[in-house]
């Protein structure tokens, strides 16, 4: 299991410090959370932020855009830092496009699934994947619990990519921490997006440590 910290749920005062001691503590990965206001009701950061985190961190930027027409800015975010990049299915009018996009920019292409929203929506993309996101709280705001019945729908992820024989990393995103974690690995999750368990804990790398021992219980 890989660990990616999001740092929606960092305290940005403190950016730098808070993504080397994640890294200290495993993250393979730093989940950049892009909102735009439309897309999600909240608004978080844009290329500015993923510039500077660029400068800082020692692992990939995986960055999740939660954004309306994302097409439009692509080449933008990977020019800021971004190596993997995560559209939504239900934000895209032409989503094989969007993802050739995203590879031939250079990056790895993801698709996110919102959690009412039905494997069946990328059933005809996984060959263009490397990575599907379940997201298992509704988008848009850091700290939400974890929604239960996500864990079947990690089960059945998993279940399509043997299907179809796909090789895709499956991830997932929302209210993830040490107590739940090894649950959503059995399920099938590859890489686990972790806010708030992380940067709400004194020491964060102790958390991330947390994490990562409870994926291996």
């Amino acid at each position: 299991m890989l660990l990616a910290p999001s740092i929606l749920s960092a305290d940005f005062a403190r950016l730098g410090e808070q993504i080397r001691a994640v890294e200290s503590g495993g993250a393979a990965l730093i989940h950049c959370d892009v909102m735009d206001g439309h897309f999600v009701p909240n608004l978080s950061f844009g290329p500015p932020l993923l510039r500077a985190v660029q400068r800082v961190a020692t692992v990939p930027l995986d960055v999740h855009l939660m954004i309306e027409g994302p097409e439009r800015s692509l080449a933008t975010y990977r020019e800021a830092g971004a190596e993997w990049i995560t559209v939504h299915a239900e934000a895209c009018s032409h989503l094989h496009r969007t993802l050739a996009r995203i590879r031939a920019l250079g990056a790895r292409p993801g698709v996110a699934l919102n959690p009412a929203s039905p494997l069946a929506l990328v059933e005809e993309v996984l060959a263009d994947i490397d990575l599907l996101l379940v997201m298992s709280v509704d988008p848009g705001f850091g700290g939400q619990s974890f929604i239960d019945r996500s864990l079947d729908k990690i089960v059945r992820a998993k279940e399509l990519r043997a299907r179809h024989q796909a090789s895709f990393q499956i991830q997932v995103d929302g209210g993830v921490d040490a107590t739940n974690v090894a649950e959503v690995v059995e399920a099938g999750a590859d890489i686990v997006v972790a806010g708030s368990a992380l940067f709400d804990d004194s020491d964060p790398a102790a958390a991330a440590r947390r994490v990562i021992g409870g994926a291996n219980r």
